[in-house]
């Protein structure tokens, strides 16, 4: 492929045939963003799927190997939202996926309110940024902090653009639960299923994802929690049904 730019690189998503162009200095997607595609309940046949703050559009692709539906993904970065663009005619899916360069509080007209199936997002983790960490690297820093959105906005926003009884998937920081929970109520997105997830055996969990329906009836349930990496170093086999799909 002879449009990377700078110190991209091309990489596959595991358990998938799907290529995804990354850079170490711009954007490289985590497993967060795989567990959270693998955790969303999505319709198979057909749909409308919004995904806020794409970054290089890794969860709409991993998506579009287990739905048919039309995928939407946002983005405010626009070297980001570039590499989404070029990695959805890498793998030659634009008749399903599309990506907007648009910030999550103003979406454009043709993104319609209260018209998806489901809404996912992998926000920005932490409140606050040091200007240390905004001059160093402004792109890792917008993805990384709520500078453009707060997680109040991202909840706000997903229970505008869901249908109702539609589904919310989130993937975040455990530290950030209450907070989540609480905008979600606050929001009218009843938390429905929820999975933390380990490093190791006998660390605290660094992930948790939850899912929530739009006016949905009372009822969280805690499925399982996964374990990232055995005594052995190595993937467990639970992280890798789940990530890997073995």
């Amino acid at each position: 492929m002879d449009n990377l730019y700078q110190d991209e690189r091309i990489d596959y998503i595991a358990g998938t045939d799907l290529k995804v162009i990354q850079s170490p200095s711009v954007f490289s997607f985590s497993i967060d963003a795989i567990l959270l595609a693998r955790f969303t309940y999505l319709p198979i046949q057909k749909g409308n799927i919004l995904d806020l703050c794409s970054g290089n559009g890794v969860i709409p692709l991993v998506l579009s190997t287990r739905t048919k539906a039309t995928i939407t993904g946002v983005e405010i970065q626009e070297r980001l939202w570039d590499m989404a663009r070029r990695n959805e005619e890498l793998n030659k899916l634009n008749q399903q996926l599309h990506f907007e360069l648009a910030d999550l509080n103003h979406l454009p007209p043709s993104i319609k309110k209260g018209s998806f199936d489901v809404v996912t997002c992998n926000p920005p983790y932490f409140e606050t940024v040091s200007e240390e960490e905004k001059n160093k690297n402004l792109h890792l820093a917008i993805a990384r902090h709520e500078i453009h959105c707060s997680l109040e906005d991202v909840i706000r926003v997903c229970s505008q653009y869901v249908k109702q009884k539609g589904k919310v998937t989130l993937v975040h920081r455990p530290e950030r639960l209450g907070d989540i929970i609480y905008l979600m109520k606050n929001y009218r997105i009843e938390p429905k299923r929820m999975q933390l997830v380990h490093p190791k055996k006998g660390k605290d969990a660094n992930i948790v994802l939850i899912e929530g329906i739009k006016d949905g009836s009372s009822g969280l349930k805690c499925l399982p929690p996964i374990t990232v990496y055995g005594l052995d170093g190595d993937y467990t086999k639970e992280f890798e049904e789940v990530y890997i799909g073995s």
